[in-house]
């Protein structure tokens, strides 16, 4: 069944000649569809079960498939799965029944490029095929930047030609043009931000705007108005309408960095703008449609989180459609030369200055060292370079002093042990180790959250916990608030 407001859009406007194929076996829906469909422009024909609609895709080659889920004979599932085992490059439109969310998750792993749910929103649809249609305009783009891949080692503004690095270009090529939401997890500054950059570059959102918030810096109280906004007078210092992320972000995409350290009462309320579509501003009592394409990060193990109640289920399932793991630097370290080198060009032309390449003693120590803090530690390691070398060439003298001496991480045969007796609290024990870890990184608490595994706000919740900023509190904390934003 259609949505009410079929009849208020301007027939008459032609919008494209894609031709589309409209798979449902209940006649009125099927020639309601294919007759909106030919209004707006594109060519339409339909079919009255999946294998009706497979014989038809052979015979027509539509670009776009519009199909429902149960049918006879051959369901829409079964049709998906044929379209993407041919490698056809079609857009699978999944049209799903209330309540079966679910369904729509396995249809966008499989490789439905959107779904929609009945009755159909018309507005909604329009928009999704038009989205579709740019998608099949972005194919040659698409094919060059894989040739770039190929030729260079690069994908936007990631770098590296190690099999780790091709196998996540491989799969933000796979993803990118499709509306699939996305969870990328790794640790901290390892590139989840650039992943997702790249997947809205690559995606038909690309004229739209790309939008991070960081979930992890932002307080409890305010986080809910920063990601749906409110109205003025909603709550006290409501002085005016804000409009938030989602709606800033509209015909884009919204990157929501640190997706575990979102309080799960707001969890529940974007589980809802997800499946819905719409959200409600604080204060509303009006519903907006929004149109969002909706990537997560995280530097928890998600299941994990969803273990310790941090990340909700639900919401879990419904973020990792598609699942992207950036490794630690560690892991990839034959890619350094590569980062190295479009690290200082781009830090060279920030900087105004000519550094063109590092020594051999400095790569082999870049090669050697562990990268605790990951890419973004190797950014800030040559950025200061950069500023401090008046030459050329980096070398040892112009790395920060004692680099690649110091222990990364805490280890039971070295001076910055800590002993636990039997009879320890966990808990105690645990406290031990964040100090000691802060003493060993000169209250550096990015630096101390990356050793450790968590967050920066974690850390901040522990050290509040225990009454303390961590040892020689004043030291380091100058560049607490770049930190936050870091994080």
């Amino acid at each position: 069944m259609l949505a009410a407001g079929a009849a208020s859009l301007n027939n008459g406007e032609l919008m494209s000649r894609e031709r589309v194929l409209i798979v449902e076996d209940e006649e009125n829906e099927r020639s309601g569809l294919a007759e909106l469909v030919s209004a707006w422009g594109y060519e339409a024909n339909t079919a009255a079960d999946g294998q009706d609609g497979y014989e038809k895709i052979t015979a027509w080659s539509p670009s776009i498939v519009i199909t429902d889920l149960k049918m006879p004979r051959m369901g829409g599932m079964e049709l998906l799965e044929r379209i993407a085992s041919d490698s056809q490059t079609i857009a699978v439109i999944v049209v799903t029944a209330q309540g079966t969310i679910d369904s729509a998750v396995q249809a966008m792993r499989i490789g439905a490029y959107d779904y929609i749910s009945k009755p159909i929103d018309t507005s909604r649809l329009r928009t999704i095929l038009q989205n579709a249609s740019a998608l099949l305009g972005t194919r040659t783009e698409l094919e060059i930047t894989r040739r770039k891949l190929r030729d260079t080692g690069s994908l936007g503004s990631l770098v590296g030609p190690s099999k780790k690095m091709q196998e996540i270009f491989r799969l933000i090529e796979l993803v990118a043009p499709s509306t699939a939401s996305v969870l990328i997890t790794g640790a901290s500054g390892t590139g989840k931000e650039l992943v997702a950059r790249t997947i809205h570059e690559l995606s038909p959102r690309r004229p739209k705007p790309f939008v991070a918030i960081n979930c992890a810096a932002i307080p409890e109280t305010l986080i809910e108005s920063e990601i749906f906004g409110h109205e003025k007078g909603a709550f006290t210092g409501a002085l005016e309408r804000r409009t938030g992320c989602f709606e800033l972000a509209e015909g884009g995409t919204l990157l929501l960095d640190e997706i575990g350290e979102m309080p799960v009462a707001t969890q529940a309320k974007l589980l809802r703008v997800l499946e819905d579509r719409k959200l409600r501003r604080l204060g509303s009592k009006v519903e907006t449609s929004v149109d969002v394409r909706v990537l997560a990060a995280t530097n928890k193990v998600p299941e994990e989180a969803v273990a310790r109640g941090e990340l909700r289920n639900d919401l879990y399932y419904r973020l990792n459609v598609f699942n992207i793991h950036m490794p630690a630097l560690r892991e990839h370290r034959e890619d350094v030369p590569d980062l190295v080198h479009a690290l200082l060009t781009e830090m060279s032309s920030k900087h105004g200055r000519r550094v063109a390449t590092v020594s051999e003693a400095v790569l082999n120590a870049f090669k050697n060292y562990t990268w605790p803090g990951n890419v973004r530690e190797l950014r800030n390691t040559l950025e200061r370079a950069v500023i401090v070398c008046e030459g050329p060439v980096i070398e040892t003298k112009h790395l920060p002093p004692g680099f690649g001496h110091a222990p990364t991480r805490p280890s039971l045969d070295d001076a910055d042990s800590i002993r636990v007796g039997v009879g320890t609290t966990v808990g105690e024990a645990e406290r031990l180790l964040i100090l000691k870890t802060l003493e060993s990184t000169n209250n550096n608490k990015t630096r101390a959250a990356e050793i450790l595994g968590i967050s920066l706000k974690t850390l901040h919740n522990k050290l509040k916990e225990y009454g303390s900023s961590g040892p020689d509190a004043n030291r380091g904390d100058r560049e607490e608030s770049e930190e936050l934003k870091e994080s």
